[in-house]
């Protein structure tokens, strides 16, 4: 398509400097183009969750975090505020249930029942994304990916839900009676139910179709004939 394309483009180019076209075949052609570029000029919305994090009832915690699916796995970006500076637990959840606050979220997201880990533990729960740092601010950015949880299949996460701990995660790594559990990150300061969101308000990447370089080839060749 791409070699047709620019063949057309050299032989349109060549008939309108030795004149041999008519106007109405010059307009046909220059529409011939416009089509192909609206034809395949294509729109993909990214595969996007999104969840709102809330305060449990008592603390001042609130924020939006994002899971975009990529090539590389899901990225995880977004913002948290009005937490204490340092480390701080964040797990997807089982349920997506905020009926009795961030308690009714159930234990880590964990399909398989293994172990507590790290996020790059080879053994860890499907939710076990680690923890994120708030600054002197309280207020932490996220931006990291994670290659195990995913946004369909038996590793989704949509539907469940995200908890933010007062404390940090020890990644299964410590000696406490809740370190292969959850990581004795302390009680749930935030928390919120993922979901999915519109087309619309999905990121969007465009691709420059082969008809659109046919259309800008066009457009240059007049520039350049006008110049002269």
């Amino acid at each position: 398509m791409l070699l047709y394309t620019v063949v057309c483009c050299i032989i349109y180019i060549i008939f309108i400097k030795l004149n041999l076209f008519l106007i109405a075949y010059k307009m046909l052609f220059q529409l011939l183009g416009f089509f192909l570029a609206c034809s395949t000029l294509t729109v993909y919305a990214e595969n996007t969750a999104v969840v709102n994090i809330q305060n449990n009832g008592t603390s001042n915690v609130s924020g939006l975090v994002y899971f975009n699916e990529t090539s590389d796995g899901i990225l995880i970006t977004g913002t948290i505020k009005g937490l204490e500076p340092g480390l701080h637990g964040f797990h997807v959840h089982i349920y997506g249930d905020l009926s009795n606050g961030c308690l009714s979220t159930g234990a880590h997201f964990n399909p398989t029942n293994v172990s507590h880990g790290g996020p790059n533990d080879s053994v860890r729960h499907i939710g076990d994304l680690g923890n994120i740092e708030a600054n002197k601010d309280g207020i932490a950015t996220l931006n990291f990916t994670d290659k195990i949880i995913t946004l369909s299949g038996a590793n989704n996460i949509v539907g469940r839900g995200v908890v933010v701990h007062e404390g940090e995660d020890d990644l299964g790594k410590g000696d406490f009676e809740d370190s292969k559990t959850t990581g004795h990150a302390l009680s749930r300061v935030g928390c919120g139910v993922i979901g999915t969101l519109t087309t619309s308000a999905s990121a969007t990447k465009w691709t420059l179709s082969s008809g659109l370089i046919f259309v800008i080839l066009i457009i240059v060749n007049v520039a350049i004939g006008n110049m002269q």
